[in-house]
């Protein structure tokens, strides 16, 4: 098979000779100085590599050209995205799954972990929960189980955490994390009104995809690795990439990652809204000395720049399965979208003794989500728990064509604001307040249109006396 990014078929648009051939190309090119100037001139331009010039970037060892990579990832992020953090919380509704993962404690053959499905009241408790710590948007997770965890179980519960209002708490966007599906429940799930779909590929390396998914419906490469081709046929605008690092060699699965990337925008005309970066890590039967290939931080660090450089537009997500420390890092270059006060297991928010062993991946940042805004907030980040592109129907390409041209600021910026403003009049702690209000005096008057300026500051004072849900 020949490399194609715009066919459908797995293997050509994720072709292993394409990929062996650029790792070779980088390899040959990694020192050569006129190249990489050029590649990072490039670069500097903000439109984007493509996954060979990304690969150069990602395996040259030179400090100093590592250092302007991170330095020019950071300047990206806030051309693209400002200081603005996004803030969200996964919520689990059930574990059972037919999969034969190795890398994954839900895999079917696992006897320790305990199993559990949340029924829709219990799912109201987790809601509440979540709303009462003062999320605004969920990402949703299922093991793959049609039995137990069918597409109507998964469109009720969706229909459920939209209509819970508690307070002034509202879930307002929900994002779904579910096994690769058909073209049909794709658009079922569109207009069950999701935000973006996400799926993990875990490897793009063929042959240990198999290996790792030695039985279940998983264990298909082609039809899991096609399933956002299915996504977008079925009206899902955003969609999410991501794969496990740690499975395979990083490098195959970067360049995997790159080309994927560049499949969707040269196929739907639109590339993948949100990037994971997730890490292999312990849980319940799952050890690390299992994979040989996980990566030591400054090389996850790096990945998470050289993305940056190479898909400029795209949200990078960084979960609680990074520790403090790293995550610090990871915001400065290029990490756009970070959980706060999550939890990994089934019931885990309101549900804790039902929850008990029942998690994915162990929480290596176990911070409240109110310690993680005021982190922030320290940092010079916005903490923005904004929903508002999804709503306004400022997706796909639309989204997209605003972030490229650096029109979004004057949407999120704003927004961000707002419902920061929104945490802090329900939710924050005292020391959280006073630094946030002192985030928004200072960004205000940076907001370059008038009008939109003098619009926030009215809203700023109408949040105040108690309105809620403003948005440009």
């Amino acid at each position: 098979m020949s490399y194609n990014k715009q066919s459908h078929d797995a293997c050509d648009f994720i072709n292993h000779d394409e990929i062996i051939d650029t790792l070779r190309y980088a390899e040959q090119h990694k020192d050569d100085e006129k190249v990489i100037s050029d590649i990072l001139r490039k670069a500097a331009e903000m439109r984007g590599l493509d996954h060979r010039e990304a690969a150069v970037l990602l395996l040259a060892e030179d400090p100093a050209t590592r250092q302007r990579v991170a330095q020019l990832a950071e300047q990206i992020k806030l051309r693209f995205y400002g200081k603005r953090i996004v803030l969200f919380a996964p919520l689990y509704l059930s574990n059972y799954c037919i999969n034969g993962c190795v890398y994954c404690p839900y895999h079917a053959k696992n006897q320790t972990i305990s199993r559990h499905k949340l029924t829709q009241e219990q799912i109201r408790q987790e809601v509440i929960a979540l709303q009462d710590m003062g999320h605004k948007r969920l990402a949703l997770e299922a093991g793959e189980d049609p039995r137990n965890n069918p597409i109507e179980y998964i469109l009720e519960s969706i229909q459920t955490i939209y209509s819970i209002h508690h307070k002034n708490g509202a879930i307002r966007r929900v994002n779904v994390n579910i096994a690769a599906t058909t073209v049909e429940e794709y658009r079922m799930l569109h207009e069950a009104g999701i935000g973006t779909y996400i799926l993990f590929q875990e490897t793009y390396h063929k042959e240990h995809y198999e290996e790792l998914h030695p039985r279940g419906p998983k264990s298909d490469y082609a039809y899991h690795t096609e399933s956002m081709d299915r996504a977008m046929q079925g009206g899902i605008d955003d969609v999410g990439l991501g794969v496990l690092f740690g499975l395979s060699t990083y490098r195959y699965d970067f360049v995997g990652l790159m080309m994927h990337a560049e499949h969707l925008e040269a196929t739907f005309g639109v590339g993948p809204h949100t990037i994971s970066v997730p890490r292999i890590c312990p849980a319940d039967d799952i050890s690390l000395d299992s994979f040989p290939e996980a990566i030591p931080d400054d090389t996850f660090l790096h990945i998470i720049a050289v993305a940056r450089l190479a898909v400029p537009y795209t949200g990078i997500i960084v979960s609680t399965r990074e520790r403090e420390a790293v995550r610090q890092r990871a915001l400065h270059v290029g990490v756009s979208q970070i959980s706060g006060g999550s939890r990994t297991s089934v019931g885990g928010y309101a549900q804790t003794t039902e929850a008990a062993h029942s998690e994915q991946f162990e929480v290596s940042d176990p911070r409240t989500l109110d310690e993680v805004v005021y982190w922030l907030l320290q940092q010079g980040h916005i903490p923005s728990f904004c929903t508002a592109c999804y709503r306004e129907g400022r997706t796909g390409d639309r989204f997209m064509s605003l972030c490229k041209s650096g029109q979004i600021s004057n949407c999120c910026g704003p927004n961000a604001l707002l419902t920061l403003q929104e945490y802090l009049e329900d939710y924050a702690s005292p020391a959280t307040r006073e630094l946030g209000l002192e985030m928004i005096s200072q960004q205000l008057p940076t907001i370059p249109n008038e009008r939109v300026r003098s619009i926030a500051q009215q809203r700023l004072q109408q949040i105040k006396a108690g309105e809620r849900d403003f948005r440009f």
